[in-house]
């Protein structure tokens, strides 16, 4: 059977103007790590085979740089009443399941996603959310990736769009965009008139309801269709952690 892989993933990149906080990574040549690893093995570097050596990377980063996982903890201290669990003890069975998207592109920079908007887009695509699926919202926001506008580039989810999904059973809400929110910009700006409880709604969802995010996904244009195929999406394996990068896929069969 022939099988397709698409990579829905962003790179990790040295200072990306995409990142509020980018990562630094600190590269060395091969020439470089004989040396730095001469005297742990007691020979002088031009003694390694070919004068040359295995080379590290280097990489200082928060857990929500690139595409990557926000796990219930993320949201706050508790969810649905309970400890909220971290990255590392969620379910596997969450991370590579059924996927299907929901285009919201009508929806600009700044903009509101409704739970309306999302039924729509899937009475359009004609399917039935199963249990356990994985939903991917698209925007186009990731056509920025690169950019600095990218941070700004996307609208935001309602507190009852997520709980539209999570009520249909789906766990793992992603989106190619900078977040699930709405820009942190224009979050300010709702606070000075909606207050505080405009603040982050989506996130906050997942302090009532269980669920977690993929934030920073990347072409999802490219997938050939709506649904009938697999979204893999581990996340690494971070102790006590609210969020952990992932390489997010789709698989079509």
């Amino acid at each position: 059977m022939a099988r397709t892989i698409i990579d829905l993933s962003v790179n990790i990149d040295d200072s990306s103007p995409s990142e509020p906080w980018p990562a630094k990574i600190k590269r060395q040549t091969h020439r470089e790590a004989a040396e730095h690893r001469a005297s742990f093995y007691g020979i002088a570097p031009d003694e390694f085979p070919d004068g040359v050596h295995l080379i590290v990377e280097e990489l200082n980063l928060i857990t929500h740089v690139g595409t990557h996982i926000d796990a219930p903890y993320h949201y706050g201290p508790l969810s649905e009443g309970k400890p909220a669990r971290t990255v590392d003890i969620l379910p596997l069975e969450w991370f590579v399941a059924p996927g299907f998207i929901l285009d919201v592109t009508h929806r600009k920079a700044g903009e509101t996603v409704t739970h309306q908007d999302l039924a729509e887009a899937l009475a359009r695509i004609g399917y039935e959310i199963k249990p356990l699926d994985i939903a991917l919202i698209r925007t186009d926001a990731a056509k920025s990736w690169g950019k600095k506008e990218y941070q700004e580039a996307h609208p935001g989810l309602t507190k009852e769009a997520v709980f539209w999904l999570h009520d249909r059973g789906v766990r793992i809400i992603g989106i190619d965009a900078y977040s699930l929110d709405k820009p942190f910009k224009v979050m300010a700006e709702e606070i000075k008139t909606k207050g505080v409880e405009s603040l982050s709604p989506a996130h906050r969802a997942g302090r009532v309801k269980e669920y977690c995010q993929i934030e920073k996904l990347c072409n999802l244009d490219k997938i050939p269709k709506s649904h009938g195929f697999t979204v893999s999406c581990l996340p690494i394996k971070i102790s006590g952690a609210g969020g952990a990068w992932t390489r997010a896929v789709a698989i079509i069969d």
